[in-house]
């Protein structure tokens, strides 16, 4: 594999999530937003977040120097690349979001009594669950199959609509955290409570993930047609 040049601080958020895996763990940690946020800079996402841009540089610059064998989707043909969407986000999106439903319920429910309870999180994740199953139906049904088909070039509304609907779910993510305390169960918190709060951030990171292949990936290879 080549070798990682290090990372600079006026490369996009975008251009380094996508360049390596490790990256855009490292990215999420800090919370910088490479997903609807990515085309800011490193510097710039860092001054808005009193972070060292110079600090986190070195630090991703030292996880992405090690060996990789991520997957560049940048560089794979754009039927593998919504393939990959498919499989690896689209299904496992409609499987975890039911099994944290469940377990949002039940922490509720058990525990309504503690004021440190996430009340109003399964509501939440209620209309989250709703609102990606319908985003995620418009793409299969009609983009996807419009840039598989050579169409990308008449896709340009579609894709502003799903861009508007990837900043919701954005926006959604936010509010998750805020009724879960950032995700720091409380120290006696259930293993159940625990399990949500641990399944919440990794549901978080993989739609970041997601979000930021399509937007500053699939989305401008498809609309070239």
């Amino acid at each position: 594999m080549t070798p990682t040049l290090p990372i600079a601080v006026d490369q996009t958020l975008a251009e380094i999530a996508l360049g390596h895996a490790a990256a855009s763990r490292i990215l999420h940690r800090h919370r910088l937003d490479f997903c609807c946020g990515g085309a800011m800079t490193l510097e710039e996402a860092c001054n808005r977040r009193a972070l060292d841009a110079g600090a986190v540089a070195a630090e991703l610059s030292q996880s992405c120097a090690a060996p990789s064998n991520d997957i560049d989707w940048r560089q794979r043909p754009l039927p593998e690349l919504i393939e990959h969407i498919l499989l690896h986000y689209h299904q496992d999106h409609r499987e975890e979001l039911p099994r944290l439903l469940a377990m949002a319920q039940k922490v509720e429910r058990v525990h309504a009594a503690r004021s440190d309870v996430p009340r109003g999180l399964h509501a939440h994740l209620e209309s989250v669950l709703e609102a990606m199953e319908g985003h995620m139906q418009k793409e299969e049904q009609m983009l996807f199959p419009m840039l598989l088909s050579g169409r990308g070039a008449m896709a340009r509304m579609p894709v502003h609509v799903m861009e508007e609907e990837h900043r919701d779910h954005g926006e959604a993510l936010e509010r998750t955290r805020a009724l879960c305390a950032g995700f720091a169960a409380p120290a006696d918190a259930c293993g159940t409570w625990k399990a949500l709060y641990l399944g919440l951030e990794a549901f978080e990171k993989a739609l970041m993930d997601h979000i930021a292949l399509e937007n500053h990936v699939l989305f401008p290879r498809g609309l070239r047609g």
